[in-house]
């Protein structure tokens, strides 16, 4: 009987605790340790600043707030992903197909260093592995706008 409920209580424990997925735990697909240590901090800087509308999976907002994850937008350039971040865009936009037109606010108190940590994090989960995406590679992003914006 002793072993009845001991069996029970251990079942119960395991079936509460959290079962990480590849969807859920995107820093999990990170294998390389110099782009894990950007992306560490680069998923809490998401979660802080970008997750409120894209969601924390990149799945946006409906027909407000266009996906990341999968998009082709999103896909197509590093380089127009920092300078949206920092400076926000305005305007109309096409991401798999659907057209976007809500605003997106800028985020000028990140510097490059923050951006270069959410956009390594970006581009090395949902099966990309763009590698680390360095600060003073951001900060040559960030002196000019993109063709492609």
């Amino acid at each position: 009987m002793r072993l009845f409920f001991c069996l029970i209580f251990l079942i119960g424990i395991s079936s509460c605790s959290p079962k990480p997925s590849s969807e859920e735990n995107t820093l999990a697909q990170i294998s390389d340790p110099e782009v894990m240590k950007y992306a560490v901090n680069g998923k809490r800087l998401y979660e802080n600043y970008c997750a409120n509308c894209h969601q924390s999976d990149g799945s946006g907002l409906g027909q407000l707030i266009p996906p990341l994850k999968n998009a082709d937008y999103f896909k197509e350039s590093i380089h127009r992903t920092a300078w949206i971040i920092r400076n926000g865009q305005e305007g109309p936009i096409k991401v798999n197909g659907t057209i976007y037109n809500q605003k997106m606010p800028g985020n000028p108190s990140l510097k490059p260093l923050d951006i270069a940590q959410i956009v390594t994090y970006l581009y090395n989960i949902w099966e990309m592995e763009e590698g680390v995406i360095s600060a003073p590679e951001v900060e040559k992003f960030l002196k000019t706008p993109p063709d492609n914006l």
